[in-house]
């Protein structure tokens, strides 16, 4: 079983993606958690979870990790030090540690962030992270989601690396598609937008694992 840190555990698409790789039959996931009081939720769930702070020491956290998924936000509190500066630190103590991927959280409109004056900041945080992650040698998919709704999980998606609109997906859906991105050589550097659509998630993400 390969272990992988979900970054943002406690969040409510992080906690999505833990319950998706409970019973995981390759996979075990490590909850990475800020503070104490938030063990007793994964404890319960029967999942491990470690403490570190993205604006801190996240060596600990990497040790003996073989793949990490990126979830974490600040909520526009802290873009640049958390949605930035946190996830570069985690690539960067990732890739020193040997882990074999890294899946990033990203969002639709980072590619142009001054496109949307009210979340530009965020967007342009997020893109200098996307492309950190690009440049650092490590195994990477970069997910990029419409608008984040705690709708039912559908299963169906549209994806591409540039889909030319704008729209909205479950978070039970996006929590799917990141942690099939870990598959070994699924989606290998690639970055790819998803919303809410007709095609099967598996047929949809095999459609863009095999655009060159």
């Amino acid at each position: 079983m390969e272990k992988v840190l979900v970054a943002g555990a406690n969040g409510t698409t992080g906690m999505e993606i833990v319950k998706n790789l409970q019973g995981h039959p390759s996979f075990e996931p490590i909850a990475m958690i800020r503070k104490e009081e938030q063990q007793a939720t994964f404890d319960n769930m029967n999942v491990k979870s470690v403490i570190a702070d993205l604006e801190g020491d996240v060596k600990p956290a990497v040790q003996g990790i073989d793949r990490v998924i990126f979830a974490a936000g600040s909520g526009g509190k802290k873009v640049k030090e958390v949605d930035r500066d946190g996830a570069i630190n985690l690539i960067d103590r990732s890739k020193a540690a040997g882990v074999r991927k890294f899946v990033m959280l990203s969002s639709m409109g980072t590619e142009d962030p001054s496109q949307n004056e009210e979340l530009q900041e965020y967007l342009e945080a997020k893109k200098e992270a996307d492309e950190h992650l690009k440049s650092s040698f490590l195994e990477y998919s970069i997910v990029r989601p419409g608008a984040l709704t705690n709708n039912e999980k559908t299963n169906k998606i549209k994806a591409a690396e540039k889909l030319g609109e704008y729209g909205e997906i479950p978070r039970k859906d996006v929590a799917q598609v990141l942690v099939d991105c870990l598959q070994p050589n699924m989606l290998k550097n690639k970055t790819f937008e998803i919303l809410s659509g007709e095609r099967a998630t598996e047929l949809a993400l095999q459609e863009i694992d095999q655009v060159s």
